[in-house]
């Protein structure tokens, strides 16, 4: 299943799922007063979330029977990642719950499909914006259908960077140091609420850096496609060794390349890694 030929069926399959989840949850905000509740006391999901993975899952299920799926909404085991017999796919059904129910733009459907713990293709479509974010590996990234790249940024100061922060709050302190000397030495700060979209922004160029401890589904995507704009993907922190580093969550920094190793060390620093 990973020639060529079929990579790009399997990458036209999931943007075609994307397209249409964006639209069903598109549809649901604006014609529908949005039922949210809480998982875990905190993180905040809705009907529109539920909805939309099942319809992800129940048609990747149907296509591809022996595929595995890991999803946010349905079938958040992250230990399918450490399994690498058979293909993977994960999913994101609305990667920015929190600005879909407060009715912001910046929400997305991500997609990815992994072989041996390796992404081989990823979309990442923002429904309210009209924006599809393409990936197949070794060929590049797209924004509807038209080549993306990285800024090309040279040095932090100059740099634009992005993170996130936990629903949870009970151990925000080292986020805050890593924030205080991002801060310092950066640019500005932008808080988008999508990881997804934070990334797919470092591929496109609209973001120099992008840092956060986020889950496989948030990021798998979008990790494909700003390596395929050419943005430099690792970790500042350690991956385990029995875990595939393309859906390792922790630590995460994706950026422009010139300005990955000092912010690594920056972010490294601060955390007090070295």
């Amino acid at each position: 299943m990973s020639d060529s030929a079929s990579l790009h069926d399997i990458t036209d399959f999931a943007e075609s799922l994307a397209l249409e989840a964006g639209e069903l949850i598109r549809r649901e905000r604006e014609t529908n007063t949005l039922r949210t509740d809480y998982k875990h006391q905190t993180e905040l999901v809705t009907h529109a979330d539920v909805m939309a993975d099942e319809f992800i899952t129940g048609a990747i299920r149907k296509r591809f029977p022996h595929h595995r799926i890991l999803s946010e909404e349905t079938m958040p085991d992250l230990s399918q990642a450490e399994q690498l017999d058979t293909p993977l796919w994960i999913v994101d059904p609305i990667d920015g719950t929190v600005n879909y129910a407060y009715g912001h733009p910046q929400v997305a459907v991500s997609i990815a499909y992994a072989e041996k713990g390796e992404v081989q293709a990823g979309i990442v479509h923002a429904p309210f914006p009209g924006e599809t974010f393409r990936a197949t590996k070794g060929e590049g990234a797209t924004l509807n259908g038209q080549p993306i790249r990285h800024s090309g940024a040279t040095e932090p100061r100059q740099s634009l960077f992005a993170t996130g922060f936990p629903y949870d709050k009970d151990n925000l302190e080292p986020l805050v140091r890593r924030l205080d000397a991002m801060i310092h030495q950066c640019r500005d700060l932008r808080r988008i609420g999508s990881a997804a979209l934070d990334i797919c922004w470092v591929a496109c160029g609209r973001l120099d850096i992008y840092y956060e401890n986020v889950s496989p589904w948030d990021f798998a995507a979008a990790r494909l496609i700003a390596k395929e704009a050419g943005a430099t993907a690792g970790h500042f922190g350690d991956v385990p060794d029995s875990y595939p580093a393309d859906l390792w969550g922790r630590d995460i920094l994706i950026s422009a390349p010139a300005v990955w190793e000092p912010v690594r060390s920056i972010l490294r620093s601060a955390s007090g890694y070295d």
